[in-house]
């Protein structure tokens, strides 16, 4: 058996506590496309934005979680710790998102010939890694 694929991109959902120093990052920093708000069942709201096309969700329960995931990025937990965005500036990314205040844990960085990459914090401790091929 294997994937019947439909759609080049993925959908990921990241859940929050307080949804605008997310959407400062994601739509206003990064430039990520905004759709839409949605109220969901239960009383979650789904903001809805674009990087490509991919879907990125985030998501804000009225009744917060039990549990935060752990800190610490790469070394922290298992799990997923991190996504992978390929741009083509990153040199002026990374810039911004230090300027703005963000965590840089993994600065600019070469991990193999012709590939450069840093890894960002979002408002809530997620890692983003940039990744930009010559």
């Amino acid at each position: 058996m294997s994937l019947d694929i439909k759609k080049a991109a993925i959908d990921l959902g990241i859940i929050t506590k307080d949804a605008e120093p997310m959407l400062a990052f994601y739509r206003d920093l990064l430039g990520f496309r905004f759709e839409a708000t949605l109220d969901m069942p239960g009383g979650t709201k789904m903001h809805r934005l674009w990087c490509g096309d991919s879907l990125i969700k985030i998501l804000v329960h009225e009744k917060a979680p039990p549990a935060e995931a752990a800190p610490g990025g790469l070394a922290g937990a298992t799990g997923y710790r991190y996504w992978t965005i390929t741009i083509n500036n990153l040199d002026e990314v990374t810039a911004a998102c230090e300027e703005a205040g963000h965590k840089v844990p993994v600065k600019l960085v070469n991990v193999r010939p012709g590939v450069r990459i840093s890894m960002v914090e979002d408002p809530d401790g997620n890692w983003v890694e940039f990744l930009e091929q010559s």
